[in-house]
């Protein structure tokens, strides 16, 4: 998990002066409490403090860490105020489409995909390799995203349209399913005042818990 922003970078300042950097981390440690009490969970969180991380290093983490996903936790801010509610984004095909060929001219390609060695394979061949990875990320980053809205419906306010897309650079990893979550608008009284609120932090975490069970049980039974 993700907490965004973080040490100089405070993120969207609330309504109520609240900081989106310390809502998050809240969130994120909250995550990590609650996935413990699973053995057969192993949460890694980008920051456990107040701590300025690069938005390439958070994914760096995950790669390195061999994360199964990525969830990068946010608190939006919005120029009418009385927008409110959740929001999930994942990486949009065109902005993904112009990343894929940024990374395959930029980085080794076996950077990619982990130890896997490409070098022997012709550029046609490795970028159809790249490009199927790429799309069924991108597929499973929805899925996780349906299995989230499922859980959040249930007793948290969604926006109508609460699946978006954009080329967020935390999004970016070709190999990992993931996720931006704004947990709500900073810029709204009442998101303010829930998402300062301990138990609505912990209501939050707990079907992230629910959704992350479901979509691993779901990609279990899918793959045997």
């Amino acid at each position: 998990f993700d907490p965004g922003h973080g040490g100089r970078d405070s993120g969207t300042v609330g309504v109520s002066k609240t900081l989106e950097k310390n809502i998050t981390l809240k969130v994120g440690l909250l995550l990590k409490k609650e996935f413990n009490k699973y053995d057969d969970f192993d949460v890694i969180l980008t920051r456990e403090r107040d701590v300025f991380i690069k938005l390439q290093e958070r994914t760096r983490i995950a790669k390195k860490s061999n994360a199964s996903i990525f969830i990068s936790l946010h608190a939006d801010y919005n120029k009418n105020r009385r927008t409110r509610g959740i929001s999930l984004y994942t990486l949009s095909e065109r902005a993904s489409d112009k990343e894929a060929e940024a990374l395959a001219r930029r980085e080794n390609r076996s950077d990619l995909f982990g130890n896997v060695d490409f070098s022997s394979e012709s550029s046609e061949v490795t970028n159809i390799l790249i490009d199927l990875t790429k799309r069924e990320t991108l597929n499973q980053s929805s899925h996780l995203v349906n299995f989230m809205i499922k859980e959040f419906k249930n007793d948290m306010n969604l926006l109508k349209r609460a699946h978006r897309f954009a080329g967020f650079a935390v999004l970016k990893s070709l190999d990992i399913p993931s996720v931006l979550l704004e947990m709500g608008y900073l810029s709204n009284k009442s998101d303010s005042k829930l998402l300062n609120r301990k138990d609505y932090q912990k209501k939050i975490s707990e079907n992230i818990v629910k959704a992350v069970q479901n979509y691993f049980n779901w990609v279990e039974k899918n793959n045997n």
